[in-house]
């Protein structure tokens, strides 16, 4: 069709009492969606109610008449459909309007093949339009079914609105209310329940509590609500996890709850081997937003994704058996990749790998994907495989640590959202399964063989310049530290990235070498962190010699204002921090000034000030914790007290500094049942 055209559906099928219309588009960028909305007119032209505006917030008509079916990936990139059954629809419903909507900056001029079609309940497609001359809309009209002479037609409109989903909704007789105060206080009054889904079941809420989980909110009639009217919220809400805790309904604490993915009956680690990949790769299908998050690093398009566990592949004499093969579709093309992994710290077999790059190689496929325990460092690759660069078709071998898996299902449910409260409850099995102490996929959990004659070295002071053992603990300690922003950044939804100081372009094979001689020289292994709306980088400071974690974060001084406020205000910031805090005064061009403990501070403050009236540059807090001796991740492993020290000083200190720009994110108390 083209736009303006119209067309009875009567005269293409026989069937049309029920319909379904898709909405589909592409793009290349990481944020390129929108989501589809439908309201009935009357014959003037608006919606007889707000329970007349159908979207994300509100998907199902309480006749049926009208169903949001949800996002669906395709071989050009997601489609978005309606079921409409027309002959179940009021007779005072005169025009249905199918649009959709996008957020922030985008627009649909961002978006490519924007089309809708229309099929019969068999699934036959009736008609499409495609738009060509979208541009600066941030809400769009696709098209609207209106009767005449007692027939459906459909008619192609593509025009839109550059004031988004509110706009639109408020131009066909829709208050919509999207005030955030407001809008926070009534989410804090709603109960956990959903228009035409139970997503408070799914995720173990209790629905008359209160929560901070994001569901649905069910549209309330004006003549239902006349003595104060809810009105329908276009603010974009998804499904998470909620923060607080539903009281059990078992008799004891022995019960345990039934999992979908059950991890305690494993036996071996060829159990835990297979168990994890089919689990993990079962959800990435089912989720697109999980599988999209972990393949769309490798190349992979965003398309329709399947996979498989134990597929057979020939290879010489004897066939091979990758753990599992993904494949994702889009255009007509496939995409490719076989998948090895490990649990319980196994390492990859070089021999193995290479075997599965070269049938790759043979059959067309993009990749290899190996997911371990271990955390991949730049320039140091975990097995030694040879790629032919000569071959037509290039293999890239890529690397997956099961702490990244873990922290990229927690930016989705905790934080992020997804698409339907069933998701919501898949990535919340599978974080869980992943969590269990008996799946294998607790991510990097030794040191390495050198740990225990480095430390014994430096005791002894013996370590000499050069040692490889020691080169070897620097690159554990800085896989370490990369999986703590990992775990860090999952917990708080914000980015924890490390902070390199080495110049630009250095080796990292020399950078590393230069770091093992200084903790030769030392004895101390240094980190940074910088997380996203905290007043400084964090520093981590294990030192071998005393046996000791230090913790410390610098906090600037304000532009304005004298320095007697700036120590007071730091110490009433700090009043739930512990006593034994130490709390240093940066003096400009000098270095460190007076320093205290928090407890000899609390009632006089002005004890932190130089004496000399030097200009003050800022604090420094530090928070010292007795260090893990073994390799490993017991609780008394060094691993272990590296991940609680942090976790203290952040939730204790960090937490409590003056806000930057938003609110500080908690840390998440404890982990939903």
């Amino acid at each position: 069709m083209v736009k303006g055209a119209n067309v009875g559906l009567g005269a293409l099928s026989e069937d049309v009492g029920s319909v379904v219309l898709s909405l589909s588009w592409c793009s290349a960028m990481a944020d390129g969606d929108a989501d589809v909305s439908v309201l009935l007119l009357d014959a003037d032209g608006k919606v007889r109610s707000d329970a007349d505006f159908f979207f994300y917030n509100n998907p199902t008509a309480a006749d049926g008449s009208v169903q949001l079916l949800g996002k669906v990936p395709t071989a050009n990139g997601s489609e978005d459909r309606i079921s409409l059954d027309l002959s179940a629809m009021a007779a005072e419903v005169e025009r249905v309007v199918v649009a959709a909507s996008r957020y922030g900056s985008a627009r649909f001029g961002d978006l490519d093949d924007l089309r809708v079609t229309i099929a019969d309940r068999t699934g036959e497609a009736l008609l499409g339009f495609s738009i060509a001359d979208a541009g600066s809309e941030s809400a769009f009209i696709f098209g609207e079914l209106y009767r005449r002479a007692g027939e459906w037609k459909f008619r192609a409109v593509g025009q839109g609105y550059e004031t988004g989903l509110a706009g639109l909704a408020t131009d066909f007789g829709i208050d919509v209310d999207d005030d955030p105060e407001e809008a926070d206080a009534e989410e804090s009054r709603q109960l956990v329940a959903g228009a035409g889904s139970t997503p408070s079941a799914m995720v173990g809420e209790d629905p008359a509590a209160e929560s901070a989980v994001t569901v649905p909110t069910q549209l309330v009639a004006p003549e239902a609500a006349a003595e104060k009217k809810r009105r329908p919220r276009t603010a974009k809400k998804k499904v998470t996890l909620p923060k607080t805790l539903r009281k059990s309904l078992a008799e004891s604490d022995t019960w345990r709850q039934a999992r979908l993915f059950p991890a305690s009956t494993l036996k071996n680690d060829g159990e835990r081997e297979m168990r994890a990949t089919s689990v993990l790769l079962s959800v990435m299908a089912q989720v697109p937003e999980f599988g999209r998050r972990l393949t769309a690093a490798f190349g992979a398009p965003a398309g329709r994704m399947e996979t498989f566990t134990e597929v057979s592949l020939p290879h010489g004499d004897t066939p091979k058996r990758p753990d599992g093969v993904i494949r994702v579709e889009r255009a007509g093309k496939l995409w490719t990749a076989l998948v090895e992994t490990k649990t319980n710290g196994n390492p990859l077999k070089a021999e193995q790998v290479q075997d599965y790059v070269d049938i790759a190689a043979r059959r067309g496929y993009e990749a290899v994907i190996t997911l371990t325990n271990d955390v991949e460092l730049e320039g140091r690759p975990l097995v030694d495989v040879k790629i032919d660069k000569r071959r037509k078709n290039k293999v890239t071998l890529w690397h997956l640590s099961w702490a990244e898996v873990a922290h990229q299902a927690q930016m989705l449910i905790r934080h992020e959202g997804v698409s339907n409260a069933a998701h919501a409850w898949l990535l919340h099995e599978l974080l869980h399964y992943l969590q269990h102490e008996n799946s294998g996929c607790h991510g990097f959990q030794n040191m390495g063989p050198a740990w225990v004659p480095v430390r014994r070295g430096i005791e002894e002071e013996t370590l000499c310049q050069g040692d490889q053992r020691a080169v070897a603990v620097v690159e554990s300690w800085e896989r370490l530290v990369r999986q703590v922003c990992l775990r860090l950044g999952g917990e708080l939804g914000q980015k924890v990235l490390p902070v390199q100081r080495a110049k630009r372009g250095t080796d990292p094979q020399t950078r590393r070498a230069t770091l093992a001689d200084g903790f030769c020289e030392n004895g101390r292994l240094n980190a940074e962190l910088r997380i996203d709306g905290t007043p400084g980088i964090m520093t981590i400071v294990a030192d071998l010699c005393t046996g000791k974690l230090r913790m410390s974060i610098e906090v600037p001084a304000p532009e304005q204002g004298y320095p007697l406020t700036w120590a007071k205000r730091l110490i009433r910031q700090l009043a739930e921090a512990p006593a034994d805090l130490h709390v240093e005064t940066l003096v400009e061009s000098q270095g460190v000034g007076p320093r205290a403990t928090l407890e000899r501070l609390r009632p006089e403050p002005a004890d932190i000030l130089p004496k000399d009236g030097s200009p003050v540059a800022g604090f420094r807090l530090t928070l010292v914790k007795g260090m893990g001796s073994t390799r490993g991740n017991a609780e008394s492993g060094f691993i272990r007290s590296v991940d609680d020290a942090v976790d203290r000083f952040y939730a204790h200190v960090v937490v409590h500094l003056e806000r930057r720009q938003t609110r500080r994110p908690q840390l998440v108390e404890a982990a939903i049942a």
